[in-house]
């Protein structure tokens, strides 16, 4: 089993991101402002991200890029995607000046990269289609999809056709996070984070919400994860346990609720000492890696890392099935789709 990884690089290491990435984000260059487009007007941070861009007074401005043109989307049948979609639309178009377009194909004729922000992960691999297709560079919000099979194979599209694609929270952003990723405390022994998860019928149990304190978790421990156990807390809340390569662990906690709680909060423990982590600060840090990777073509993060993010969650609802027992993190990835014969 320990040798699937390697095989993973292999099998993406010519993936997203190469010398001919760089074709696809050639209108995106450093020192001119980049025309984005985005999918998906169902979540808050379509606001949030357009503000960072689009508003110079904002304290947290990231210069670069600007938001100009948006596709609606939404969810008919998840209440927080559709009954938010002409609220948010409203929004961009009068406070921002922001076009509305008809169709995924039609903006991606007026903007020079793509942010797909649809809240629902189960459209994003049909989303995500017409944007390769076109060869626009995209960063795809959480989840990335409703499925590690639809992670598969986005990546497998835009490894096909040289277009450059990433996704993260905001989480993987935070400045304990980065410090423990570039090397803080040393190489991480183990790590525990704790994040609000509240869940979503159609997906997963940690895509909708929990994705936020798992991401947090692979920033510190990297890959290597080879098997997950899904248990709960003393007060019953979803508590995830992985076991990394060498014996490392790592842990994700639903954080509690109630007065005094902190609903981002972590501490990884490493060779040289230990650290917060898990913290959340802001949007504009992953905006910032967003304008960059669009000017590049270069994402900031390993394609077999963010596959095994999905793989993690995947396996942590298969142990959920399985009645807390281990699962392998290559045998979930097998049943999605890969196989490393």
């Amino acid at each position: 089993m320990k040798h699937w990884y390697f095989f993973l690089v292999l099998v993406f290491a010519t993936a997203v991101i190469t010398a001919d990435n760089l074709s696809a984000a050639s209108d995106a260059k450093s020192g001119s402002e980049l025309r984005i487009g985005i999918i998906g007007l169902d979540t808050s941070h379509v606001v949030a991200f357009t503000d960072v861009l689009n508003n110079p007074s904002n304290k947290n401005h990231v210069a670069g890029g600007r938001i100009v043109a948006a596709f609606k989307g939404g969810s008919k049948d998840i209440p927080s995607s559709w009954d938010r979609v002409e609220g948010y639309t409203k929004t961009l178009q009068e406070k921002y000046n922001v076009k509305i377009v008809d169709s995924i194909e039609e903006l991606c004729k007026q903007v020079d990269a793509v942010m797909l922000e649809s809240v629902d992960g189960r459209p994003h691999l049909e989303q995500a289609r017409p944007v390769i297709k076109a060869g626009k560079p995209m960063f795809i919000d959480k989840p990335m999809a409703g499925s590690l099979r639809d992670v598969l194979e986005i990546f497998k599209l835009a490894r096909e056709n040289k277009v450059p694609v990433f996704s993260a929270s905001s989480l993987r952003y935070g400045k304990d996070a980065q410090a423990v990723r570039k090397g803080s405390i040393g190489k991480v022994l183990s790590a525990e984070v704790s994040s609000p998860c509240s869940l979503e019928p159609h997906h997963p149990d940690l895509f909708w919400y929990g994705i936020h304190g798992v991401e947090s978790l692979f920033t510190v421990m990297g890959t290597g994860c080879e098997a997950v156990k899904r248990g709960t807390t003393a007060d019953g809340k979803i508590e995830v346990t992985g076991t990394w390569r060498g014996g490392r662990t790592g842990i994700y906690r639903e954080s509690s609720h109630g007065k005094g709680s902190k609903p981002y909060t972590g501490i990884a423990k490493g060779e040289k000492g230990e650290s917060p982590v898990g913290g959340y600060d802001g949007y504009a840090p992953l905006v910032v890696e967003a304008v960059k990777f669009f000017q590049t073509g270069v994402s900031p993060i390993p394609v077999d890392e963010t596959i095994e993010i999905f793989a993690f969650m995947e396996a942590a609802d298969e142990s959920k099935r399985q009645n807390g027992q281990p699962v392998s993190i290559y045998d979930v990835l097998k049943k999605s789709g890969y196989d490393r014969k």
